[in-house]
């Protein structure tokens, strides 16, 4: 018997969230002859864990969006409630603080739309029941952009059932929120999350924002107490009960085509495995570029499409083990978002340098998740989100003293805004940058955050294209590049919507092939009549002869 089956249903390349969530999601509609080809010796992608001088240390995962509350479960939550998968989430204690070094601003908001109005009225007066029906407005978008992405409505239902959507889907961040008449000083206090998605308020898409913003403030963060890799070890554990063949260390090097559709996939090791679907968790821009053979099966406009896309942010993350608690420390805030200016257009132009940067990210894991560390210790992380490209022309041997001064920069911007000393209680310090991520991960050009959302490319316009970019039957994208955009949620969200569009795809040829018997089938019988009549009528001219 040979390593692999003679032909599965789909193979899945990458076994990260996105990956897994696809397979149990066609397991869930009942396609069981799956194979997933994990390069790494282990699952989750991104979604994973290391280990320095006997530290676990989360690799990536500030804070999960989607989960919800037990009494009010959001779309990522349900989805691992109904695949039968218990993780053990535990609460973010506040949404974010943001403090502003050059103006003074420095407000903590928590979760909930009311809670967080009141925490603005109490600093802002008169301006807390105007946020909350703000918040109320991104609500119903966020409810309609999940109902429309598993279900697009005709025009006129549309515009009954989702006014707030149509209505701003054509308008950037910037633009809504100054129709609310907000003042600056609102504005830049829900402005913090815009990194996120990688690109400025003045071109960043109302329907991603508001996303965004419901998303976090509605049922607020969680992360898991075993770190990330808890969500991507429990998916692949029930996928392969469930019947699916995970294999660790297997690069896939081709996807085989034939007039316009998939027909298998190629390790690097040599095997040639067939199959009727596949779903990629490699970039477009790889896929299309060097793995579909033979390559003049690669239509002119998929490579149209991917060099029209741009990447996303990329991280720079100081990651640390400090000696001392949160308390000892002087710690008390999760995440916090600060820099000198909140004028999203200047910080973006910072983020296309390589420092220093103006604009960063805190996060104490403890905060959350009191059993990130041993008794006595603390996990602490400070993150910039620039974009890679600057990273790629860095002389090998000026990278290391970069590294340093970009962490010697950002643990010095920390220690002024916060007024707590820490790099004498370091014990454990890694510098990441879009070239560990490439380099560990594989991600198309250090990206982990897919393609940006701009106005002419964002969700509502890639859910609108998705047929015509449908360049090759059988193939699917699976990733922070999917049609939701980036996020570890959102990677979760584009696993099933391509296992969706897989499942549908396989009820139609499933549906066509049964036609095609059934006329088979009546032809078949239509030739044993003639043949049947034309046997009696020669024997009766026989007999009269």
């Amino acid at each position: 018997m040979g390593f692999y089956r003679n032909h599965y249903d789909a193979v899945i390349i990458g076994g990260a969230l996105s990956g897994l969530a696809c397979a149990l999601d066609l397991q869930a509609g009942g396609m069981k002859n799956i194979l997933i080809l994990e390069k790494h010796n282990l699952p989750g992608g991104l979604a994973t864990s290391y280990v320095r001088d006997g530290y676990e240390i989360e690799a990536t995962l500030h804070e999960m969006m989607g989960i919800g509350s037990e009494e009010d479960r959001l779309k990522i939550g349900r989805f691992f409630d109904d695949m039968g998968i218990d993780i053990d989430w535990m609460s973010v204690p506040e949404a974010y603080r943001y403090v502003n070094t050059e103006d003074g601003t420095d407000i903590t908001l928590h979760a909930g739309f009311e809670r967080m109005s009141e925490e603005i009225e109490k600093q802002y007066p008169g301006w807390g029941y105007a946020v909350l029906q703000f918040m109320e407005f991104c609500n119903k978008v966020y409810n309609s952009v999940n109902e429309l992405s598993v279900k697009p409505a005709g025009k006129i239902k549309m515009l009954l059932r989702h006014s707030e959507f149509v209505k701003t889907c054509g308008y950037s961040a910037e633009e809504v929120l100054q129709s609310f008449g907000f003042p600056k000083e609102i504005i830049e206090i829900l402005t913090p999350y815009w990194i996120y998605v990688g690109h400025p308020m003045k071109t960043l898409p109302f329907t991603i924002y508001a996303f965004l913003m419901a998303d976090y403030f509605r049922g607020g963060s969680k992360v898991c107490r075993n770190f990330s890799h808890e969500m991507s070890m429990k998916m692949e554990r029930k996928a392969e009960e469930n019947g699916a063949q995970i294999e660790f260390c297997q690069e896939v090097a081709k996807i085989y085509a034939k007039n316009g559709r998939v027909t298998g996939v190629g390790t690097a090791r040599g095997d040639r495995i067939s199959c009727d679907y596949v779903v990629s968790g490699a970039y477009p821009n790889r896929v299309y570029g060097s793995m579909i053979e033979p390559r003049e099966e690669v239509p002119e406009g998929a490579l149209r499409m991917v060099n029209a896309r741009k990447l996303s942010v990329s991280p720079v993350s100081v990651m640390m083990i400090l000696d001392g608690t949160p308390e000892e420390l002087g710690i008390k805030d999760y995440n916090i978002f600060s820099g000198d200016t909140m004028d999203t257009e200047e910080i973006w132009k910072n983020y296309h340098t390589l420092g220093p940067y103006r604009y960063l990210t805190s996060i104490c894991l403890n905060l959350a998740n009191p059993y990130c560390t041993p008794p006595g210790k603390t996990q602490f992380s400070i993150t910039a989100l620039p974009l890679a490209d600057p990273f790629f022309y860095v002389k090998e041997e000026d990278y290391f003293a970069l590294k340093r001064k970009l962490a010697e920069d950002m643990i010095a911007s920390y220690e002024k805004m916060s007024g707590n000393e820490i790099r004498s209680h370091i014990e454990e310090i890694e510098v990441e940058t879009p070239i560990t991520v490439s380099h560990y991960i594989g991600a198309w050009k250090g990206s982990v955050y897919g393609y940006s959302h701009s106005m002419d490319d964002h969700v509502v316009a890639r859910i609108q294209m998705k047929d015509e970019e449908q360049f090759i039957k059988g193939l699917a994208f699976a990733g922070a590049h999917g049609i939701s955009g980036n996020g570890m949620g959102p990677a979760i969200t584009n696993g099933r919507a391509a296992a969706r569009s897989i499942l549908s795809d396989f009820a139609e040829r499933a549906e066509g092939m049964k036609d095609a018997a059934e006329s088979e089938f009546a032809e078949e019988r239509l030739e044993d009549a003639v043949e049947s009549e034309f046997a009696e009528r020669s024997e009766k001219e026989g007999d009269a002869e």
